[in-house]
């Protein structure tokens, strides 16, 4: 068993691990576990591993969980860290939040260590308690399909090593070392879906249904998922472009898609101009088709859709954009940059990129000539200092200044993005 669980542990990373490694350790047992073998596959291969807990200020118990892990990887001469999320407003589903915010402290704490991949301790049996739950939520093939052992997000690789492994062996692994975990008093909480789920699937067994038989059907739905962004990549190849920023997708063409093909390109087109981690769900996306059957428009996602001429073109919405500014030489919106031509100057301090937006559009009298949607401008990025236009290169006033996509042309053509 434990030969099986290390084998895995390999399978993720070799024959070219990453530099270092991090991993995320709330100290339950999926995640002690991971620790451990991860330090058993690292140490002698001198890749540097570090560890994070995520406090979220949610449960009394877990300050003394995160000083638990802090001890264990004392012991095992890992760093550890933990991190505490206090900013949250009261707005939304505290969980979604809650595991939003650690997704992203995470990502941020593993660039600031240069560690090149995080690990993530789900198992198998939360595979199977995901697939049942998204089964009551009547998802499709990407629902159901469960999550991917290797997948991006804020700009961080994530692993799940230990995705085909059972939580009891696990469990049977770290009793046979002598190691403690910490049980959440959540778990037995019926109030919670996901453990009324794990309830049901304890009865399920008896008829066949358990984590390994899930974990097939969803490894069956995988493969029919790539086979449908295969057909969704050769339809964005044939019907889109880029232009400005924003997808322009033929229009006729793809209404003449199969259903699932056109739901698909849609939403990978407002993926990647919104970078957003979820696709849209099915129901909103059908709303949005009829908007724009109605009445040529729709929003959704923080992305404008509308049909000007034969095309359908996804943009970023102005309202989502409008009171955001950076340093000229940040990231702006999670994709764009603005880089000075060689030999300029360097930006001062006042420089900033901020959205074109109607005061910034009306300096230019031909922004007609580019045959692209006003609001595609409207919301495009441009250099400013006060209220001073300095440079709006996607409309034509470049002012030795570039702007370029973080995520490009490649990324929309090459692959549907996992989230």
């Amino acid at each position: 068993m434990t030969v099986g669980l290390a084998e895995r542990i390999a399978a993720s990373f070799d024959p070219a691990p990453p530099a270092a490694l991090g991993v995320a350790v709330s100290g339950g047992g999926d995640s002690i576990a991971l620790l451990h073998l991860l330090h058993d596959y690292a140490a002698p291969r001198g890749i540097p591993l570090f560890a994070a807990t995520v406090d979220h200020g949610l449960r009394p118990e877990a300050a003394a969980e995160a000083a638990m892990v802090a001890d264990q990887c004392d012991a095992l001469g890992v760093s550890h860290e933990t991190l505490r999320w206090s900013d949250w407003d009261g707005s939304g589903n505290l969980q979604n939040e809650a595991r939003k915010a650690r997704y992203q402290l995470l990502a941020d704490w593993a660039r600031g260590h240069g560690i090149g991949a995080v690990c993530i301790g789900h198992t198998a049996d939360d595979q199977a308690e995901t697939f049942v739950m998204r089964l009551g939520r009547r998802a499709g093939v990407d629902g159901l399909s469960g999550m991917p052992a290797v997948f991006d997000r804020h700009g961080m690789r994530w692993h799940r090593p230990l995705l085909d492994a059972r939580r009891d062996d696990l469990r049977d692994f770290l009793r046979q070392r002598g190691i403690a975990w910490a049980e959440d008093p959540s778990n037995e909480d019926d109030s919670y879906a996901r453990v009324r789920i794990r309830k049901a699937l304890a009865v399920l067994t008896e008829l066949g249904v358990d984590s390994a038989a899930l974990a097939d059907v969803s490894g069956n739905l995988s493969d029919a998922r790539r086979a449908l962004d295969v057909q969704m990549c050769a339809a964005a190849r044939a019907l889109a472009t880029i232009e400005c920023g924003a997808v322009a997708i033929e229009w006729q063409g793809l209404r003449d898609l199969p259903t699932e093909t056109r739901r698909r390109l849609v939403t990978h087109a407002i993926a990647w101009v919104n970078g957003a981690p979820y696709a849209p769900r099915s129901s909103a996306l059908a709303d949005v088709m009829a908007a724009l059957l109605a009445a040529g428009a729709a929003t959704v996602q923080g992305c404008e859709l509308r049909l000007k001429g034969d095309k359908l073109w996804i943009f970023r919405e102005l309202q989502v954009v409008r009171a955001l500014s950076c340093p000229a030489n940040t990231l702006w919106d999670g994709r764009w940059r603005m880089k000075p031509c060689t030999g300029m100057s360097s930006p001062t301090d006042q420089t900033i990129i901020r959205p074109l937006g109607a005061e910034g559009l009306h300096h230019f009298a031909n922004w007609r000539d580019l045959a692209v949607p006003r609001g595609v401008l409207l919301s495009s990025p441009a250099v400013w200092q006060g209220v001073e236009l300095v440079a709006a290169p996607l409309v034509g006033g470049s002012q030795n200044w570039q702007a370029v996509l973080e995520r490009g042309e490649d990324a929309f053509f090459a692959a549907h993005m996992t989230h």
